[in-house]
Protein backbone atom coordinates (compact mmCIF):
# COMPACT_ATOMS: atom_id res chain seq x y z
CA UNK A 1 0.00 0.00 0.00
CA UNK A 2 3.02 2.08 0.22
CA UNK A 3 2.77 5.76 1.71
CA UNK A 4 -1.02 6.11 1.29
CA UNK A 5 -2.40 8.10 4.22
CA UNK A 6 -6.35 6.40 3.92
CA UNK A 7 -7.50 3.00 2.89
CA UNK A 8 -8.96 2.31 -0.14
CA UNK A 9 -13.06 2.55 -1.16
CA UNK A 10 -12.91 -1.09 -1.02
CA UNK A 11 -10.72 -1.60 1.67
CA UNK A 12 -12.97 0.68 3.50
CA UNK A 13 -16.81 -1.70 2.04
CA UNK A 14 -14.65 -4.92 3.55
CA UNK A 15 -14.49 -2.94 7.17
CA UNK A 16 -17.74 -1.37 6.48
CA UNK A 17 -19.14 -4.94 6.42
CA UNK A 18 -17.09 -6.54 9.37
CA UNK A 19 -18.56 -3.30 11.89
CA UNK A 20 -21.93 -3.81 10.46
CA UNK A 21 -21.74 -7.81 11.52
CA UNK A 22 -20.33 -6.96 15.29
CA UNK A 23 -22.65 -3.97 15.43
CA UNK A 24 -25.73 -6.42 14.47
CA UNK A 25 -24.44 -8.89 17.23
CA UNK A 26 -23.97 -6.26 19.64
CA UNK A 27 -27.59 -4.66 19.09
CA UNK A 28 -29.08 -8.31 19.41
CA UNK A 29 -26.83 -8.46 22.94
CA UNK A 30 -27.85 -5.00 24.24
CA UNK A 31 -31.83 -6.22 23.41
CA UNK A 32 -31.71 -9.58 25.33
CA UNK A 33 -28.99 -8.04 27.79
CA UNK A 34 -31.78 -5.49 28.31
CA UNK A 35 -34.73 -7.94 28.90
CA UNK A 36 -32.61 -9.65 31.33
CA UNK A 37 -32.37 -6.58 33.09
CA UNK A 38 -36.26 -5.86 33.05
CA UNK A 39 -36.94 -9.38 33.85
CA UNK A 40 -34.44 -9.31 36.98
CA UNK A 41 -35.90 -5.93 38.19
CA UNK A 42 -39.40 -7.02 37.62
CA UNK A 43 -38.49 -10.03 39.80
CA UNK A 44 -37.88 -7.68 42.70
CA UNK A 45 -40.53 -8.05 44.76
CA UNK A 46 -41.64 -11.81 43.88
CA UNK A 47 -40.55 -13.59 46.91
CA UNK A 48 -42.39 -12.04 50.05
CA UNK A 49 -42.27 -15.00 52.36
CA UNK A 50 -40.41 -15.85 55.28
CA UNK A 51 -37.94 -17.97 53.32
CA UNK A 52 -36.75 -15.18 51.27
CA UNK A 53 -32.98 -14.59 53.17
CA UNK A 54 -30.22 -11.72 52.75
CA UNK A 55 -28.14 -13.84 50.89
CA UNK A 56 -31.11 -14.78 48.26
CA UNK A 57 -31.09 -10.90 48.06
CA UNK A 58 -27.89 -10.44 47.62
CA UNK A 59 -27.29 -12.85 45.03
CA UNK A 60 -29.88 -11.14 43.05
CA UNK A 61 -28.48 -7.73 43.69
CA UNK A 62 -25.06 -8.81 42.35
CA UNK A 63 -27.04 -10.39 38.89
CA UNK A 64 -28.51 -7.22 38.41
CA UNK A 65 -25.34 -5.15 39.20
CA UNK A 66 -23.86 -7.69 36.60
CA UNK A 67 -26.54 -7.20 33.89
CA UNK A 68 -26.04 -3.46 34.09
CA UNK A 69 -22.43 -3.45 33.35
CA UNK A 70 -23.06 -5.55 30.99
CA UNK A 71 -26.11 -3.15 29.08
CA UNK A 72 -23.44 -0.62 29.62
CA UNK A 73 -20.44 -2.64 27.72
CA UNK A 74 -22.78 -3.25 25.10
CA UNK A 75 -24.28 0.03 24.71
CA UNK A 76 -20.51 1.71 24.90
CA UNK A 77 -19.53 -1.09 22.15
CA UNK A 78 -22.20 -0.10 19.72
CA UNK A 79 -21.22 3.63 20.31
CA UNK A 80 -17.97 2.75 18.89
CA UNK A 81 -18.64 0.62 16.42
CA UNK A 82 -21.06 3.73 15.03
CA UNK A 83 -18.61 6.34 15.44
CA UNK A 84 -16.25 3.58 13.30
CA UNK A 85 -19.05 3.69 10.35
CA UNK A 86 -18.95 7.67 10.30
CA UNK A 87 -15.18 7.60 10.08
CA UNK A 88 -15.41 4.91 7.23
CA UNK A 89 -18.29 8.24 5.33
CA UNK A 90 -15.61 10.60 6.28
CA UNK A 91 -12.73 8.63 5.09
CA UNK A 92 -10.87 8.75 8.23
CA UNK A 93 -11.39 5.55 8.95
CA UNK A 94 -8.08 3.13 10.26
CA UNK A 95 -5.87 6.98 10.97
CA UNK A 96 -4.09 6.20 14.38
CA UNK A 97 -6.00 9.44 15.71
CA UNK A 98 -2.55 10.42 17.55
CA UNK A 99 0.19 9.58 15.09
CA UNK A 100 -1.57 9.54 11.45
CA UNK A 101 -0.64 6.32 10.77
CA UNK A 102 -2.80 3.92 8.85
CA UNK A 103 -4.02 1.01 11.74
CA UNK A 104 -2.63 -2.81 10.32
CA UNK A 105 -5.77 -4.28 8.67
CA UNK A 106 -4.66 -7.27 10.62
CA UNK A 107 -6.07 -4.84 14.19
CA UNK A 108 -9.07 -3.74 12.32
CA UNK A 109 -10.15 -6.99 11.54
CA UNK A 110 -9.88 -7.86 14.82
CA UNK A 111 -11.07 -4.43 16.73
CA UNK A 112 -12.33 -2.99 13.82
CA UNK A 113 -13.54 0.80 16.27
CA UNK A 114 -9.66 0.86 17.16
CA UNK A 115 -8.87 4.23 16.58
CA UNK A 116 -4.71 3.19 18.03
CA UNK A 117 -1.88 1.52 16.64
CA UNK A 118 -0.88 -1.15 19.14
CA UNK A 119 2.47 0.64 19.62
CA UNK A 120 0.80 4.14 20.04
CA UNK A 121 -1.61 2.42 22.55
CA UNK A 122 1.41 0.44 24.37
CA UNK A 123 3.40 4.07 24.65
CA UNK A 124 0.27 6.18 25.99
CA UNK A 125 -0.21 3.29 28.67
CA UNK A 126 3.52 3.42 29.70
CA UNK A 127 3.20 7.41 29.54
CA UNK A 128 -0.31 7.32 31.93
CA UNK A 129 1.87 5.02 34.41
Amino acid sequence: MGLSRHYSDEELAEFRQIINNKLSIARQSYGEAMQELSNANSNTDADTSASYNILEEGTEIITRENLVQKVQREYKFIKSLEAALTRIENKTYGIDRITGELIPKERLRIVPHATLNVSTKKLRKNIDV
